[in-house]
């Protein structure tokens, strides 16, 4: 599989940076200059003034999946791994590499946000009743709580700018929207309801956008190799409008994605 690396603005216009021969995932950004992603099981950091992947110490966590990102300081690498457990737990380690310091003491667990003012995570997770739902708790993963208990699926947390929301994409009766709720439950909003399977939303980090991948009508789960396409809406809620038409879905941008200053985002695509 061939996988593209690409940088994209709020108006749409992509520019490729890397094209890897091989299968890599879920771009995140670091103020520093360089994009994190995922690939067989290991992180890889990629400068943008010259790109590559570079390997990241993440020691005995050799199972990641595409559930990573960084604190918003930039300190801070969070990742999901499968190899202590058999299962998605969530760990934080130096961004530069080294030990892994488990945050969920239950499995599995998916990260997914970490708020503004860099006290808490969101992630989801299944526990007794086997229902993915949505959940925050401070870094060190103490005061777990979950944020709604009414779907029957729920992906893709991310914080709002202003850290007072946490968007996701939540499935009731086979169809899957975007939504938004307060940090303690309340005040629950649908953000789309258009014949799309919506998935993984991202706010930018200057309050002005989110945006999300769109998979055609009737898909279940949120699968790769499909065609897609990547749409934006204003944060405080509105229509929608397709940026780019891709082939990919999974890996293409679980994560957050967006620079520090909201002006691009990155993400992936993969050929036929």
């Amino acid at each position: 599989m061939m996988s593209e690396l690409c940088l994209c603005d709020p108006s749409g216009n992509l520019e490729v940076l890397m094209t890897h021969d091989g299968h890599i995932e879920a771009p995140n950004w670091h103020p520093d200059g360089y994009l994190v992603v995922n690939g067989g099981g290991r992180i890889f950091r990629v400068p943008l003034d010259a790109p590559e992947l570079l390997p990241i110490d993440t020691g005995f966590a050799d199972r990641c999946n595409n559930d990573h990102g960084l604190s918003p300081d930039g300190r801070t690498l969070v990742i999901s791994d499968a190899n202590e457990h058999g299962k998605s737990c969530i760990y934080t380690l130096p961004v530069e590499g080294g030990a892994p310091t488990k945050v969920t003491r239950r499995q599995p667990s998916w990260w997914h946000g970490w708020s503004p003012d860099g006290s808490l995570l969101t992630y989801v997770g299944a526990r007794g009743d086997r229902v993915v739902k949505p959940f925050v708790s401070n870094v060190d993963g103490s005061g777990e709580r979950c944020l709604i208990e009414t779907f029957d699926h729920v992906d893709g947390t991310d914080f709002s700018a202003d850290g007072t929301w946490v968007w996701f994409n939540g499935e009731r009766d086979g169809q899957v929207d975007l939504w938004r709720i307060r940090l303690d439950g309340s005040d629950l909003q649908r953000m789309t309801d258009g014949p799309s399977v919506d998935w993984f939303p991202h706010p930018s980090p200057d309050g002005r956008h989110v945006i999300w991948i769109a998979y055609p009508p009737g898909t279940e789960g949120h699968p790769g190799g499909l065609d897609v396409s990547l749409w934006i809406m204003p944060q405080d809620g509105g229509a929608g409008t397709e940026l780019v038409a891709l082939h990919g879905g999974q890996g293409t941008m679980n994560v957050p994605n967006w620079s520090p200053d909201g002006e691009r985002f990155a993400f992936m695509r993969y050929s036929r």
